[in-house]
């Protein structure tokens, strides 16, 4: 029988990082526990200004728009049936249950008391430095339904 060679690259398969939640979860958790509330705030604020360099500063260049593909792109990826609405100065997204928050409550993983600032303080983050704002209008932490909105800064 002649020997099938079979080749795949990791991009052939599905991106699915669901578990990434939970760990992040803990992760936040003994964060908080440990060193404070700050403490879990200052790593997100740290890991969005490395992470999403790239987002922005294309933000920076493209405004609003930047962020409704990315956010369109990432709901995609966790299969979120979500609202993204842009303006021409601003952006707002609904989310009627958070694809991490769901998928940690079916599987009994713990959702960490500031697991909020995952949205809150890395959308700050985003927009640090930009003629743009983040806002948390909206929080369910049960089922992490959301409302986020970013819209341009006053007098900008």
């Amino acid at each position: 029988m002649p020997r099938q060679v079979m080749r795949r690259q990791a991009s052939d398969n599905e991106y699915l990082h669901q578990d990434f939640h939970g760990a992040l979860s803990t992760g936040l958790d003994y964060l908080e526990e440990t060193y404070g509330e700050e403490a879990v705030r200052e790593y997100l604020r740290q890991f969005a200004d490395s992470y999403y360099s790239p987002l922005k500063q294309d933000l920076a260049r493209r405004g609003l728009a930047a962020l409704a593909e990315h956010f369109s792109r990432v709901y995609e990826i966790e299969h979120a049936d979500v609202q993204i609405v842009l303006g021409d100065d601003e952006l707002v997204i609904r989310v009627p249950a958070c694809p991490a928050v769901t998928h940690m409550r079916e599987r009994g993983y713990k959702v960490a008391r500031l697991f909020v600032e995952t949205t809150r303080t890395v959308n700050e983050a985003l927009c640090e430095g930009s003629d743009f704002m983040a806002e948390l209008l909206e929080y369910d932490e049960e089922t992490g339904r959301s409302v986020q909105r970013f819209s341009r800064r006053p007098g900008r």
